[in-house]
């Protein structure tokens, strides 16, 4: 991780500044002494909250762009999201950094491989929960043949009606996409674009998604709570 924007986070995570101790320490104090004006070593698992770091890109500044992902540099700053529990932390960081996730509506599935186990509890999840689920043919298959309620829509290159016309006419509110093999990465850039031009949620990864998925739950439960920083270490 990059020390200039992990550091600050890690600080106001933890509550410490823990780069004027690492400078006393590199000076020659102690651990131990170089914490000693600053509250004494912090301690991560005495913690009451949890932290989740979310990255800002500048997509829909630049028409035509793939929002897919590689080992570049693409984003332009972070946002952090501070909750007791982790799926509303999530929810908190994806709200800081421009995605609302949904509270209802419909989610789209399109699963490569063993992706589609890997997300099966959160796709019942949100059937359960009421929504509309979404799948491109073998992802839909396999949640049916999993007692999820399915409904199948065409891929973009199988034809009208399609998933990307489903986006652009607000008829999906979340979408979950993974991919492997150029071709697959290939075909799903206008889903993704179409995605990011209507701001409909959307991600790539089975963490993301999961991640994705408990935070809308948790989000269903109840509104997001807000406090200063300094609040989450006076308790």
């Amino acid at each position: 991780p990059r020390a200039s924007r992990t550091v600050p986070f890690v600080a106001k995570t933890l509550g410490s500044p823990i780069a004027k101790a690492a400078a006393r320490i590199m000076a020659g104090e102690t651990v131990e002494a170089a914490f000693a004006d600053y509250g004494g070593k912090p301690d991560p698992r005495a913690l009451k909250h949890i932290a989740v770091k979310e990255s800002v890109f500048p997509f829909a500044r630049f028409p035509g762009v793939d929002t897919l992902l590689g080992p570049e540099m693409r984003s332009t700053g972070e946002v952090m999201g501070l909750d007791t529990t982790y799926p509303m932390a999530f929810a908190k960081a994806q709200l800081g950094a421009g995605t609302d996730l949904p509270r209802k509506g419909t989610v789209f599935f399109s699963m490569k491989g063993d992706d589609k186990e890997r997300v099966l509890d959160s796709a019942r999840a949100l059937a359960e929960a009421g929504f509309r689920v979404l799948a491109t043919g073998g992802t839909c298959r396999y949640f049916q043949e999993h007692g999820v309620a399915a409904e199948r829509i065409n891929k973009v290159l199988q034809g009208r009606p399609h998933i990307e016309d489903a986006i652009k006419n607000r008829q999906v509110q979340l979408v979950f996409n993974t991919t492997a093999g150029q071709k697959a990465v290939s075909d799903s850039k206008s889903l993704r674009r179409a995605a990011l031009m209507m701001k409909v949620p959307y991600f790539t990864t089975v963490n993301g998604i999961n991640s994705a998925t408990r935070a809308v739950l948790a989000l269903r439960e109840g509104d997001i709570a807000v406090k200063p920083l300094q609040d989450y270490f006076a308790e």
